[in-house]
C-alpha cells in the first residue's frame, strides 16, 4: 500500500533528484540533453503528422488531434529519464534549498546551460536527418509550416505570457512525477501535461525552436529575428513560470509545512 506522501517529503525526494542532476559529469549532463532533444522532436514530428492528415476533414478539430499526439513525446521524455531545459527546474532548486551547498549557483547554471544547448544539439541532428526527400508523409510539412508561422508572427507579449504558462507546466509536471507512484501513473501525468502543452499552444524554448527549425528546414518565412526573439522571450517566461510560480511556491508550502510540524 503507498504511503501518502506530504509537501515536505516530495520536497526532500525532489532534492536529493536535484543533488544527483547537479552532481552529474559533463559526459552525463551531454548525453542526457542531447537524447532529450531528439527525443521530443518525435512528439513535435508526431503532432505535425495527424495535423497534416486529419486538417483538411477536420478543420480546427485537427489541433486537439495534433495535441494529443504531441504528447506521446513528453512520454517518452519522462520515461527514458531525458531532460528538457526546464525540467531542470524544480528539483536542483529544491536541493539548493536543502543542502546549501558552496558553489551551487555555478553548478545550477551549468546544468541549466549544458542541458539547453545539447537539447538544441540533439533537436537539429534529428531536423537535418528529417530534411531528406520523402521522409515525411504528405501534407506533413504544410502543417508544421503553419505552425512554425504561427509562432514567429506572435506579438512579443503573448509569447512571453504562453512561455510563462509553458515553463509552469513542465515544472509542475517535475513535482508531480516525484509525487506520483508508479511508472502508470507518471505515464497518465506526462501525457495530461503534454496534451496541455501543445493544445494551447504554450510555449516551451526548446519545442518553440524545434516548431522554428521546421519552419525553415520548408522554406517557411520566418527570419533570424524572429527566431532569436522568440528563443529569449522563451527562455525568459520559461523561467519565470518554472522556478518563480512552481518551484518557489512548492518550496514554500515545504517550509510551511515544516514549520507546522
Amino acid at each position: 500500500m503507498s504511503v501518502e506522501k506530504t509537501p515536505s517529503h516530495i520536497f526532500d525526494l525532489a532534492a536529493d533528484e536535484g543533488e544527483r542532476r547537479l552532481d552529474q559529469t559533463t559526459l552525463e549532463l551531454v548525453a542526457t540533453g542531447f537524447i532529450a532533444g531528439f527525443t521530443i522532436v518525435f512528439g513535435v514530428l508526431a503532432m505535425g503528422i495527424v495535423e497534416g492528415l486529419a486538417g483538411p476533414r477536420m478543420g480546427e478539430l485537427a489541433r486537439v488531434h495534433g495535441a494529443m499526439a504531441f504528447a506521446i513525446g513528453i512520454v517518452l521524455l519522462i520515461v527514458g529519464r531525458a531532460e528538457l531545459f526546464s525540467e531542470n527546474f524544480f528539483d536542483p532548486i529544491a536541493a539548493m534549498f536543502k543542502f546549501r551547498r558552496p558553489g551551487a549557483a555555478r553548478r545550477l547554471a551549468r546544468l541549466w546551460s549544458v542541458t539547453l544547448v545539447f537539447n538544441l544539439v540533439g533537436a537539429a541532428l534529428m531536423l537535418f536527418v528529417l530534411s531528406a526527400e520523402g521522409a515525411l508523409p504528405s501534407g506533413t510539412s504544410e502543417a508544421l509550416i503553419r505552425m512554425a508561422q504561427d509562432i514567429a508572427g506572435r506579438e512579443p507579449l503573448h509569447t512571453l505570457a504562453r512561455a510563462v504558462v509553458g515553463g509552469a507546466l513542465v515544472s509542475l509536471l517535475s513535482y508531480l512525477v516525484i509525487a506520483a507512484d508508479g511508472t502508470g501513473a507518471r505515464i497518465i501525468l506526462a501525457y495530461f501535461v503534454g496534451f496541455l502543452l501543445a493544445l494551447g499552444p504554450f510555449d516551451h524554448v526548446v519545442v518553440s525552436v524545434i516548431h522554428l527549425g521546421f519552419g525553415l528546414l520548408f522554406e517557411a518565412q520566418i527570419g533570424a529575428l524572429a527566431l532569436a526573439e522568440v528563443t529569449a522571450l522563451a527562455i525568459v517566461g520559461n523561467l519565470i513560470g518554472g522556478v518563480g510560480l512552481v518551484t518557489l511556491s512548492h518550496a514554500a508550502q515545504a517550509l510551511g509545512c515544516r514549520d507546522e510540524d
